[in-house]
């Protein structure tokens, strides 16, 4: 195993436990919204977590699916719902709304790139790499809001979410296929994501009808 293959791996890693703590914050507010239980924070957050990345596991075939092979992931899940109670009774509803736009925006980004780096790995065509990267980034969001009794924000007319990830996977993949740093590529592509979403929900930026 060479030592670039094991960064990229260390750097894939990185990136993955970024995005669970991203979305499984989205989930944590999300439930408090609901004002849902100790018990209900930790499934919407674990369900928001891994909901991507396990769909994206299954279609590639790889098995373990990825929370089974680091049982570290769901155990942070579990002591972060414990401990992330006492602090989400005392956000205001303003705040939350931020911090939830927020938080899926970032785990939107880490998501899709990784998914799309995961595809480009098993060697799937690169337009099926990008469509495997935002179902990854998507999917966690969508069980998220329909077990908080939620019209999926990915299927309302509301600011650009699943173009933001579409947009993301294409410049990581494109830059890797110019032979551009791995690493660079990566964090490159994320950042398109994010502040594409967080621009189209500051200047309210919609597909057309």
């Amino acid at each position: 195993m060479t030592t670039s293959y094991l960064g990229m791996s260390s750097m894939l890693h990185t990136i993955e436990v970024a995005g669970i703590l991203a979305f499984a914050s989205s989930g944590f507010i999300e439930a408090r919204r609901k004002r849902m239980d100790v018990v209900g924070v930790f499934t919407v957050a674990f369900i928001t977590a891994f909901g991507g990345g396990t769909l994206r596991d299954l279609l590639l075939d790889r098995r373990p699916l990825f929370w089974v092979e680091n049982q570290e992931y769901p155990i942070l899940i579990f002591v972060m719902s414990i401990v992330a109670i006492p602090f989400l009774k005392h956000l205001r509803n303003a705040v939350t709304e931020n911090a939830i736009v927020l938080a899926d925006a970032l785990g939107l980004g880490l998501f899709s790139v990784t998914g799309a780096s995961l595809a480009q790995e098993a060697q799937m065509p690169m337009f099926v790499c990008v469509m495997m990267g935002v179902i990854t980034g998507i999917f966690g969001g969508v069980l998220r809001d329909i077990i908080c009794n939620e019209i999926p924000l990915v299927f309302r007319r509301s600011h650009l979410y699943a173009t933001c990830a579409f947009a993301g996977c294409w410049a990581y993949l494109i830059l890797n296929w110019l032979q551009v740093n791995e690493g660079v590529a990566l964090v490159f592509g994320v950042g398109i994501c994010f502040v594409l979403r967080m621009m189209a929900v500051r200047f309210d930026w919609k597909l057309p009808v």
